[in-house]
């Protein structure tokens, strides 16, 4: 067990909070993010959210070029007061290696839960749009029917470009063919 002392306490309540200060609360299983100062805070995934994560960046990782990697659950840090953990990112090879993310991935991915839905569709997609991240997906894990949508970075903001239950072809960040339901296979409806 570990402990750890908060010098000067929290902000005070309406206080924005920083991403110095997300970095200094202990791990207890929950996913912290900021978004604009104010923390967002989740329960760990269900075990079926990170199947499809994990099936998705196995797909993503196969199709991957050499100059690209794909990383699961990276920090990204966008500003002081803003720090989101996507599912999963594709990056260019020579951003691995530190802590976390600085510059934007070229493909941040959320798999949708049921207590983050409308943050993933709204407030995140705004936050990677103003970000300059070019490709944003949201996948719904419903194992009955799950789907895909597909947003891209037009002119500076998000442009649907898709959204389907199908197996969809896409040309960004690399060329890749994603079988939605292959996903979702063989998990429990």
């Amino acid at each position: 067990m570990s402990a750890v002392t908060f010098t000067g306490g929290w902000p005070a309540a309406g206080d924005a909070i920083t991403v110095a200060e997300l970095d200094r609360i202990p791990d207890d299983g929950r996913r912290y993010e900021l978004l604009d100062g104010t923390l967002v805070v989740s329960p760990r995934p269900t075990t079926g959210h990170q199947f499809v994560a994990t099936r998705l960046a196995g797909l993503l990782t196969i199709a991957c070029p050499d100059d690209f990697g794909v990383v699961a659950e990276p920090a990204v840090q966008v500003n002081p007061q803003t720090e989101l953990v996507p599912d999963t990112v594709v990056v260019r090879i020579g951003q691995v290696g530190e802590a976390k993310f600085t510059k934007p991935p070229l493909l941040a991915v959320e798999v949708r839960s049921p207590s983050t839905a409308l943050i993933d569709l709204n407030r995140k997609k705004s936050t990677y749009e103003k970000f300059d991240v070019p490709s944003y997906w949201i996948i719904d894990p419903d194992p009955a029917r799950p789907e895909l949508t597909v947003f891209e970075l037009r002119d500076g903001h998000y442009s649907l470009e898709a959204k389907t239950t199908q197996t969809i072809s896409l040309e960004r960040p690399f060329p890749v063919t994603i079988a939605l339901a292959s996903l979702t296979r063989g998990l429990r409806r």
